[in-house]
């Protein structure tokens, strides 16, 4: 039977159960359970998942049940039920048998009566959940140490408990034709541009797909549209505070149910350079970590095919910086030994993924010993390009967006590449393409180099130094925001 069609509830309730059976897999399913009971002398039939459901309030919620009696429920008997004989607070009727189905394997529990065509849906649902730590990667000194987690719902409480506006709106959504993913859209109605909400939700309603096994990436790229571009489009975050700060924005927030990372959209290249840590601190220490990390991520681009570019050719150095080149090349070519340490590099952090925590500190030590020492001795690589290996793996390591340091990395590879073919000229003409192609690039409509390509020197102020909160009193105009105001 296709879900998308509708299935009229019978006030027979054998008929009714004979199709939920079938379609739930009852026989076939150890964990969907029927529960076959009779209360106040009519038949009835409850539909659950096992593990979904918290037994408490459904022993509960059963007991007051077979206190009724047959008069109790001879007239009105549906609205007897759902408003003074099931004290819960999410109680909901259906006439749609699928929709039923739908509902039981997403979590509530279906409650069939004799004599009703309807079905009740008692919404006594829980999940299995980790709980709300802080994040790995967006770790911070001082802050707070709650994050997202996998259940939906957890993660837009966690979301109203910053932001108390009463015009913040969830639009829950569902996707996929088998999994049935729910999905959010977050934003505040009275800053959002509504007509980009619009754009994200609509987006959204068509994603045509079995389902979301990736979670919040299957709708990432769903939505995106540029399959090929290893930059990203949208922002990832784990930490509620930040989630909150840019919903304060004008940004609009997608939350997936079984992912604890939140998509944030339209993002900017500079969002993914920015880190909760500046603005825990003072805005002159926070402007300081903020270059810090510029200088860091911007070595870890540029550094290795500009080294490459003066070892190969010595007469682009001043004679006070002459020293920079190697003092031996080595027997293997310099490209080459680059290829080997940044392949090396990303095995040894795939293997560090699949390492246990207990193996973690031998698998460091054999790779500073084979990658490092005993390369270096035997020829394979030179002590330079360790250095700068180096460097740039630290700077890579300091980008705040993972995506981010991927792409960078990337086009690393591909810069250095093109240097190597064609020096100098390869250099400036892959600077150039790479620029261009990062002001070509929109976020859902918001240029991807905004506030510095178009220009806007009070944005582009905020991008480079870590302004006081009291005089950040503008939200970005780029975003087109109702309220311009803070």
């Amino acid at each position: 039977m296709d879900s998308g069609k509708r299935k009229a509830v019978s006030k027979k309730i054998k008929e009714n159960l004979l199709y939920l059976r079938e379609e739930l897999g009852v026989d076939k399913s150890f964990d969907v359970i029927q529960i076959d009971t009779f209360y106040a002398e009519r038949e009835m039939a409850l539909y659950l998942v096992d593990g979904f459901v918290k037994d408490d309030i459904l022993h509960y919620l059963m007991k007051l049940l077979a206190d009724l009696t047959k008069e109790q429920l001879e007239e009105h008997t549906l609205e007897k039920l759902l408003k003074t004989y099931i004290p819960y607070v999410e109680v909901e009727s259906t006439d749609d048998l699928n929709q039923v189905v739908n509902s039981v394997l997403a979590g509530p529990t279906a409650l069939v009566v004799d004599g009703v065509d309807k079905v009740i849906l008692i919404d006594a649902r829980t999940y299995p959940v980790r709980g709300p730590q802080e994040p790995d990667i967006e770790r911070v000194v001082r802050g707070s140490r709650d994050g997202f987690v996998e259940t939906l719902v957890f993660n837009t409480a966690l979301t109203r408990r910053r932001i108390r506006d009463r015009t913040l709106r969830m639009e829950y959504l569902q996707v996929g034709r088998r999994s049935k993913t729910d999905i959010v859209v977050c934003y505040i109605e009275d800053i959002a541009d509504p007509d980009y909400v619009a754009r994200i939700k609509e987006s959204i309603t068509k994603i045509d797909t079995d389902g979301l096994p990736m979670a919040e990436k299957t709708v990432e790229e769903f939505i995106e549209g540029r399959h090929w571009n290893p930059y990203p489009m949208v922002r990832y975050t784990e930490r509620p505070d930040t989630a909150a700060s840019h919903l304060y924005e004008g940004h609009v927030c997608i939350i997936v149910d079984g992912s604890p990372s939140v998509l944030i959209t339209p993002t900017t290249f500079w969002h993914h350079m920015q880190h909760a840590e500046e603005y825990r601190n003072k805005p002159l220490v926070g402007a300081y970590l903020r270059w810090v990390r510029f200088i860091a991520v911007w070595a870890s681009v540029f550094m290795l095919p500009l080294w490459y570019l003066f070892a190969v050719q010595p007469n682009l150095l001043p004679d006070a910086i002459s020293y920079i080149g190697p003092n031996d090349s080595g027997k293997v070519p310099l490209f080459l030994q680059f290829l080997i340490v940044e392949i090396g590099i990303d095995v040894l952090r795939m293997a560090a993924i699949h390492t246990p925590s207990a193996l973690a500190t031998a698998l460091g030590l054999v790779a500073a010993l084979m990658i490092g020492q005993v390369a270096v001795e035997v020829g394979l690589l030179t002590n330079e390009v360790m250095l700068y290996l180096a460097i740039a793996a630290i700077g890579t390591f300091a980008t705040p967006s993972y995506e981010m340091s991927l792409a960078n990395r990337i086009f690393r590879i591909g810069l250095l590449t093109i240097t190597a073919l064609f020096q100098t000229s390869g250099f400036i003409v892959g600077v150039f393409f790479w620029i261009l192609a990062l002001s070509r690039m929109k976020s859902f409509g918001v240029p991807y180099l905004w506030p510095f390509i178009p220009f806007n020197p009070r944005a582009l102020r905020d991008v480079l130094f870590r302004s006081p909160i009291p005089l950040k009193n503008r939200r970005p105009k780029i975003l087109h925001p109702q309220d311009p105001d803070r």
